[in-house]
C-alpha cells in the first residue's frame, strides 16, 4: 500500500520508522541464522559421533581434528571450544529440530537434516522453538545452555523473553541465582525488575558481536575497544618485533570464553625458541590482574593453539609504569613461561622493551 504524505514531518517519521523495523529484522534475521547454523553443527557433531562409520579413526581427537580442518578452509569461530559448545546447545535444545527442519525441508535448503529418535521431554518445560528463535540470541543460548536444570533453564528463557533481556542482563540473572532468590521471595515482581537496570544493547553493539562478525565473514576492528594511544604503539611495536626476526601471527587475537571475549595484543611465532610469543600492552601501571591475564592466554594457547613440537609460549606484559616487588610476586611460580632464562638469549631484554614503551608513550 502506497502511503501519501501529507507534511515533511510525516515524511521523516515514516523514514525513520521504516528504517527502525527494517533494521530490527536484518537484526533478528542474522542472530536466527546463527543459532540454527551452531544448531546444526552441533547436530551433524552428534550425529557423525554416533553413526560415523570412521569415528573410532579419531576418538577423542575428533573435535580438535574438525576445528583444524574446518579452518584451514578459511572459515571462522570453529575453535574446538566452540564446537564443543554447539554440540552441548544441540543436546540442550533438541526441541529446535522442529524449527529447522520445517526451515530447510526441501529445495535449495536441503542440508541433510534426518530425523533422529524422539527425545523423552516433558513439553510443559519447553517453550515453542519458533518463540525461542525468534526472541534468543546465539549469545543467550551461551549463557541458557549452563543452566542444567530444565525447570530453572525454562524461568531464564521466559523472563528474557518476557522483559527482553540483553545478553547481559540475562548472565547477571543466572549469575545472582534469580531463580532461587525469586522464589524465596514475596514480591517476586520486584526482585526481577531489579535486573532491568544495565545499559541497554543497541544495534551497534549487536553488529560488533564477535560471533556475528564470525559469521558474516566481516573483518573484526581493534578500534573498537582499544584506544588510539595503544593502536600506535602496538603499531611500532609491530613492526620493532618483526625486524628482530618475530613471525607475525596476529594482532588482538581474540578468545572467547562462553560470552566473555579477550584480546591479546599481539602474537608472534619465534622459530628458533619454536614457541608462540603472546605481548599484552599495559599503558598504566601494572597490576596483579594483568599477570593474571597473561596466565590466562598463555594456558588457552598451550591447551587449543600448540602444534605436535612446539614449546609452550611466552608471554610478555609491556607496561609504562610497575612496582618491582608486585611484579616479582604476582609472576612467583611462573618463570617457565613469562621470560624463562633460557629464552633470553633469544628474546630482546626486558630493558629494551620497557625503554621502546616509554619512549612511545612520551612521544
Amino acid at each position: 500500500m502506497i502511503v501519501k504524505l501529507q507534511n515533511f514531518d510525516q515524511l521523516i517519521d515514516n523514514i525513520c520508522q521504516t528504517h527502525n523495523v527494517l533494521q530490527e529484522n536484518a537484526k533478528r534475521v542474522i542472530n536466527q541464522n546463527l543459532t540454527i547454523r551452531n544448531w546444526l553443527v552441533g547436530y551433524y557433531i552428534v550425529e557423525y559421533e554416533q553413526n560415523g562409520e570412521d569415528r573410532a579413526k579419531y576418538g577423542k581427537q575428533l573435535i580438535d581434528v574438525m576445528s583444524k580442518s574446518i579452518r584451514a578452509k578459511g572459515l571462522r569461530g570453529f575453535s574446538p571450544m566452540a564446537l564443543r559448545t554447539c554440540r552441548t546447545f544441540y543436546k540442550t535444545y533438541p526441541q529446535i529440530q522442529q524449527t529447522v527442519s520445517v526451515e530447510f525441508k526441501d529445495g535449495e535448503n536441503n542440508l541433510m537434516i534426518q530425523q533422529t529418535a524422539p527425545v523423552e521431554l516433558d513439553e510443559s518445560l519447553n517453550l515453542p522453538p519458533e518463540l525461542l528463535l525468534s526472541k534468543l540470541s546465539y549469545s543467550h543460548f551461551i549463557e541458557l545452555i549452563r543452566v542444567d536444570d530444565p525447570l530453572e533453564r525454562l524461568f531464564y528463557e521466559v523472563e528474557a523473553i518476557k522483559n527482553n533481556w540483553s545478553i547481559r542482563e540475562l548472565e547477571r540473572a543466572i549469575g545472582t541465582s534469580l531463580f532461587f532468590r525469586t522464589g524465596m521471595s514475596v514480591n517476586k515482581e520486584a526482585v526481577i525488575a531489579k535486573i532491568k537496570n544495565l545499559k541497554p544493547e543497541n544495534n551497534i553493539d549487536v553488529i560488533r558481536n564477535p560471533f556475528i562478525l564470525e559469521f558474516l565473514g566481516l573483518e573484526e576492528k581493534s578500534q573498537y575497544s582499544e584506544s588510539d594511544l595503544e593502536q600506535a604503539i602496538l603499531t611500532h611495536l609491530q613492526q620493532f618485533l618483526m625486524e628482530l626476526g618475530f613471525c607475525f601471527e596476529a594482532r588482538q587475537r581474540r578468545i572467547t570464553f562462553d560470552n566473555e571475549h579477550y584480546r591479546i595484543d599481539l602474537v608472534f611465532y619465534h622459530r628458533i625458541l619454536k614457541c608462540h610469543v603472546l605481548i599484552d600492552l599495559k599503558i598504566g601501571k601494572f597490576t596483579h590482574a594483568d599477570a593474571g591475564q597473561m596466565t590466562l592466554y598463555l594456558n588457552y594457547y598451550e591447551s587449543e593453539e600448540t602444534a605436535e613440537g612446539d614449546n609452550p609460549p611466552i608471554g610478555i606484559i609491556l607496561c609504562a609504569d610497575k612496582s618491582d616487588p608486585l611484579v616479582k610476586y604476582t609472576t612467583a611460580g611462573k618463570d617457565n613461561q613469562l621470560f624463562v632464562s633460557k629464552y633470553l638469549l633469544e628474546l630482546p631484554d626486558k630493558k629494551v622493551l620497557e625503554n621502546f614503551i616509554r619512549k612511545e608513550i612520551d612521544g
